[in-house]
């Protein structure tokens, strides 16, 4: 018998995640909600293609980078999307070394003057930055290259939105605009036992379809069941080991996760996402089992 007690999925599981926005069938959730993430600086978005989410380096000794989502709009335009569910070292960094493979991508072996298209990586994430906590009503950041005297835009391809929702805390009555509405679905939804009145539109009653637990093949209950099981372990874990000031013991609590991740199943790339180790060192832990 199921264990699950929530009416709607918990969108920050790997399952739910990829359930709500990676599907094809749902594909308009995805668009809807990048339209109100990227409106003032992109228009709208009228169409988006799903890419392939694994990207090897240009050489075998070079890491590769699964993202969660990854697609592309009309315009040629790329938009790599990331989960991220607990603390990790250098997340900042990874999100960086991640959009640099679809800016390689758009290189041509012809006569290429070197004309990017731009690259957006959107981080959603379920936790706070350290050098964040003192803003507590900040919870988007919006990145670019800027010149540092005088703060202007230096190049507007390149943009890193990270959202730290654990600092949304504005209240169904509290909703504003539809991108708060997004963002109150994306904290809340698993939570929710209705739809709230306030979110009674097309796109949010679609979401809400989708989520419902009750509407899961066999297939896809099982899928949900095992990755909530990793997310709450995983997160739990994973928090601790990133709790403030302690730092020691940071590399025995990751070989823990990564022993338990691998006795449930996740892959080597999983585990080594989730610690924030190379697949290398993932490897040389469980060749130590």
């Amino acid at each position: 018998m199921s264990e699950i007690r929530e009416r709607y999925v918990n969108p920050f599981t790997d399952f739910g995640f990829k359930k709500l926005f990676g599907e094809e069938p749902n594909k308009d959730l995805l668009l809807d909600f990048l339209n109100e993430l990227l409106r003032e600086e992109e228009g709208e978005i009228k169409a988006i293609t799903y890419l392939k989410n694994e990207h090897l380096g240009a050489g075998d000794t070079d890491r590769k980078a699964i993202f969660d989502l990854y697609c592309e709009n009309e315009r040629g335009e790329k938009f790599i999307v990331e989960l991220q569910k607990s603390k990790q070292n250098f997340f900042k960094d990874r999100t960086l070394y991640y959009s640099t493979f679809p800016i390689q991508e758009q290189a041509k072996r012809a006569d290429w003057n070197y004309e990017l298209k731009a690259v957006y990586t959107v981080a959603i994430l379920d936790f706070v930055f350290e050098e964040d906590k003192t803003e507590r009503k900040k919870y988007r950041y919006n990145v670019k290259l800027t010149d540092v005297d005088t703060c202007k835009v230096f190049y507007d391809k390149l943009t890193f939105i990270y959202l730290e929702m654990p600092k949304f805390v504005k209240s169904v009555e509290e909703l504003e605009t539809r991108f708060d509405k997004w963002l109150y679905v994306l904290k809340n939804l698993n939570k929710l036992d209705r739809i709230p009145d306030r979110l009674r539109e097309q796109i949010f009653e679609r979401l809400f379809e989708v989520a419902e637990v009750a509407k899961f093949t066999r297939e896809e209950l099982q899928s949900y069941e095992d990755s909530l099981k990793y997310y709450r372990d995983l997160k739990n874990s994973l928090d601790t080991a990133f709790e403030e000031g302690k730092i020691e013991g940071e590399v025995s609590k990751a070989i823990e996760v990564i022993k338990k991740g691998y006795s449930e199943g996740l892959s080597v790339e999983v585990l080594a996402k989730l610690t924030g180790m190379s697949v290398s060192e993932v490897s040389r832990v469980l060749n130590g089992i």
